[in-house]
């Protein structure tokens, strides 16, 4: 079960990152991105964090109590195949809607979609970089009076 769950997670945030870097940025596709992607990611999240703190989901995962405050706890939490599934869902869930974010706000300043795409795929590849690129590159932006330098 826990494969089909993480092969439809990924399959869902591969056709919604594709779309967010190669697509034009009509209304419609950020919201089908925002509530098709990102909605149902967080859903399947919600549902399988929910099953597997309760005890309903993982029933081979591991047995001792959830413990959220120190790696060994999360390691347990992660040590089981629903336990990887649920945190990888995570990832995808908040990498997308850091993306979706990057790109609504580069297009309402004005950066050309060549600008854009390597700082997407950074958030899709390396997470928390890609929003510390896009925090830099508007940055410098807005010192230098808006131009791009």
């Amino acid at each position: 079960m826990w494969d089909t769950v993480f092969g439809a997670a990924n399959l869902l945030a591969m056709v919604m990152w594709t779309a967010l870097v190669l697509l034009p940025r009509w209304p419609a596709l950020l919201s089908a991105i925002l509530y098709l992607g990102v909605g149902l990611l967080c859903l399947a999240y919600a549902t399988g964090i929910i099953g597997i703190v309760s005890g309903g989901f993982d029933p081979g995962g591991a047995r001792a109590p959830i413990d959220f405050s120190t790696i060994a706890g999360i390691r347990a939490i992660f040590a089981s195949d629903g336990g990887a599934t649920i945190g990888w869902i995570h990832y995808l869930a908040f990498d997308l809607f850091t993306g979706l974010w990057i790109a609504r706000d580069a297009d309402a300043k004005k950066f050309s979609r060549l600008v854009q795409a390597p700082v997407l795929l950074a958030t899709f590849v390396a997470g928390p970089l890609g929003p510390l690129l896009w925090l830099g590159l508007r940055e410098r932006r807005a010192r230098a009076g808006g131009r791009w330098r």
